[in-house]
C-alpha cells in the first residue's frame, strides 16, 4: 500500500514502490473523475492529486483513493496510453563526442541504442512541456551532466544523462549532453498544445537536416 500525505490543504500526495504502480494509479484516478478531481500530477514513483476543497477535504479523500491503488482494482493499463514516433536529426548534435568518451562507444552505436529504444514519459517539468524519458539502455546510462550549462539550447534540442533522456521544448538553459534535434513543436503555451503526458510512449526516428527542414515547426 502506498503511503498518502498531504500536500498543502489542496492536495494529496501518494507515493508509490515502482513507477508502473505510480503511472497505473494515476490513470485509475483519470478514468474514475469523482466531481472533486482538479488534477492529477504523476512523476516517477509520487502522484498529487488536487481536489476542491469546497468538496471534500484529506481525511475524507485518503480511503477513497486508497480504493484506486491498482493491486486493489484492474488498473488501466499503461499500453493503452500513446505513443508517438518523434524524428530527430542527429547530426544536430553538440555533445555526441562527449558522451562517446564516457560509454566507450562510438557515435554510430549511440545513435542505434539511443534510437531503437522505447521511452516512458514519467514526469513533465523544468519548463513547459519537458518530458523526462526513461530510461535509457544500460549502455548510454551514467554520462554526467555538463559541468557549466549552456546558456541557451535551440527547442526541440534532445540530450540524455543520468538514466534520461529528454526534450528542451523551449529556448533555454541546459546542462544535459545535447545528442540530437527534432523539428518538431511540442509545446505551445499560447494555444494550449501540450501533447505529451505521463504514461505515454516514445521512440526516436533518425532522420536527416534536408528531412528536418521539411517537418520544422509541424506538430505530433
Amino acid at each position: 500500500m502506498p503511503s498518502f500525505l498531504p500536500l498543502g490543504d489542496q492536495a494529496v500526495m501518494a507515493y508509490f514502490a515502482d513507477e508502473s504502480a505510480a503511472l497505473n494509479f494515476a490513470a485509475a484516478v483519470h478514468h474514475a473523475n469523482p466531481p472533486w478531481l482538479v488534477d492529477v500530477v504523476q512523476a516517477y514513483t509520487s502522484v498529487a492529486v488536487f481536489f476542491d476543497l469546497l468538496q471534500t477535504h484529506f481525511s475524507q479523500l485518503v480511503p477513497h483513493l486508497q480504493g484506486l491503488v491498482p493491486d486493489k482494482i484492474p488498473p488501466m493499463s499503461v499500453s493503452e496510453n500513446r505513443r508517438h514516433r518523434i524524428p530527430c536529426c542527429y547530426e544536430l548534435q553538440l555533445d555526441l563526442a562527449r558522451v562517446a568518451q564516457q560509454v566507450g562507444l562510438t557515435a554510430d552505436e549511440i545513435i542505434r541504442l539511443h534510437s531503437e529504444s522505447e521511452y516512458t514519459v514519467y514526469a513533465i517539468g523544468f519548463c513547459p512541456g519537458f518530458p523526462y524519458l526513461g530510461y535509457l539502455p544500460p549502455a548510454l546510462c551514467g554520462v554526467p551532466r555538463l559541468d557549466s550549462p549552456r546558456k541557451q539550447l535551440e527547442a526541440g534540442s534532445v540530450g540524455l544523462t543520468g538514466r534520461q533522456t529528454g526534450i528542451y521544448t523551449e529556448p533555454r538553459p541546459g546542462g544535459w549532453n545535447i545528442i540530437g534535434r527534432t523539428p518538431l513543436e511540442l509545446v505551445n503555451v499560447a494555444d494550449g498544445y501540450f501533447p505529451l503526458r505521463t504514461g505515454d510512449k516514445i521512440k526516436f526516428t533518425r532522420i536527416d537536416e534536408k528531412e528536418f527542414d521539411r517537418l520544422k515547426g509541424k506538430r505530433l
